[in-house]
């Protein structure tokens, strides 16, 4: 089964967006209204063939957004040319996470959970043990691309200890460092930053 076979969770996006009275551009951080976009989803969610979902812009796909922060300091990753998309070759991203899966849970929050903790072992090799919180921050939507218009990114901050450790698992695709927010805020590494990682920088500046 390739890929796009896989099911994945989706939500009509005229619930989760109320029909288009809550819809934003970018980053939305205020509380309430997270919180009243993340219930929706939790009411009107179901699962389609990745395929069709990626074509499909009734729906939104919730994607896990997750930001590792120790200190002042981003754990950022380059996707290098040995990796997939070459569309994305080069390019910085500060957020880990991919599409989700159903679990046995009916409950979004725990499914959400679940398929966090799955994304991050794939993706990284970090002692679980020196996490000092999560914290779900934000949504991000962006409706001016195509890739944009089919999903929403649910933005959370991981903290880690400061004698915490991480490396990505495909170095053949990706190289990970740290950066504080003021060096990803720089134009030049700003600028190489996916579009996503940009609108969560903003977030990140206002909130430090």
């Amino acid at each position: 089964m390739g890929k796009m076979d896989e099911m994945i969770v989706v939500a009509p996006r005229k619930h989760v967006f109320h029909d288009e009275s809550l819809t934003f551009q970018g980053v939305v951080s205020n509380h309430e209204r997270v919180a009243t976009i993340m219930n929706r989803i939790n009411r009107h969610f179901s699962e389609m063939r990745r395929g069709n979902a990626e074509e499909d812009e009734t729906y939104k796909q919730p994607i896990p957004y997750v930001v590792i922060r120790k200190g002042n300091d981003i754990y950022a990753y380059e996707r290098l040319k040995g990796g997939g998309e070459s569309r994305l070759h080069q390019k910085l991203s500060i957020g880990f996470g991919g599409h989700m899966n159903a679990t046995s849970s009916s409950d979004f929050k725990e499914m959400l959970e679940t398929n966090t903790e799955r994304e991050l072992h794939e993706e990284l090799n970090f002692d679980p043990s020196f996490i000092k919180g999560t914290k779900t921050i934000g949504l991000i939507n962006d409706d001016e691309n195509d890739v944009g218009r089919v999903h929403i990114g649910i933005l959370s901050v991981l903290d880690l200890a400061e004698e915490a450790t991480v490396t990505v698992k495909e170095t053949n695709q990706l190289s990970g460092m740290w950066l504080s927010v003021h060096q990803l805020s720089e134009t030049e590494t700003f600028e190489r930053l996916e579009t996503w990682s940009q609108f969560v920088i903003d977030i990140l500046k206002k909130a430090s």
